[in-house]
């Protein structure tokens, strides 16, 4: 997995944001962020293959068995990027606060280009959870019973 996309979206040296590492440590976490941007949206985050998986959820990740949320994904991040919290100042990309709403490790269930079937383990965010891709960047996010 690249970082490139990271990378040319910011300017680093101007930024509060953690520099660009792939850095694998066997860990298997999940951060999500609540991001203060342009749009309130929720910033959900998969720790694998040596960087963040992630997806902008404008809705907030499902908290409840049955509801479905649009999850669009976005730039891999570098897994320092789990613990940010800060402002990222107005005219560089992805302006405004970031804090973290919720974090803990995940279990993997099973994996392919389409699904991704993972169990939370979080101080909010608890249980089986489901992301299926539909199109090009779109993905469905929802709870499992």
């Amino acid at each position: 997995m690249s970082l490139k996309e990271y990378i040319e979206k910011r300017n680093l040296d101007e930024m509060p944001e953690p520099r660009a590492d792939v850095e694998e440590s066997g860990l298997r976490r999940f951060v999500v962020q609540e991001h203060y941007a342009s749009q309130l949206h929720w910033d959900f985050r998969l720790e694998m293959d040596g960087v963040l998986k992630s997806w902008a959820v404008p809705k907030g990740v499902p908290e409840q068995p049955g509801i479905r949320r649009l999850a669009v994904e976005t730039e891999d991040h570098p897994v320092s990027y789990i613990d940010f919290q800060g402002v990222i100042p107005e005219g560089q990309y992805g302006a405004g606060t970031v804090s973290v709403w919720d974090q803990g490790d995940y279990h993997l269930i099973d994996f392919d280009p389409k699904k991704i079937v993972f169990e939370l383990r979080g101080e909010r965010l608890k249980g089986g959870y489901a992301l299926v891709h539909t199109r090009e960047k779109q993905w469905i996010m929802l709870k499992r019973k």
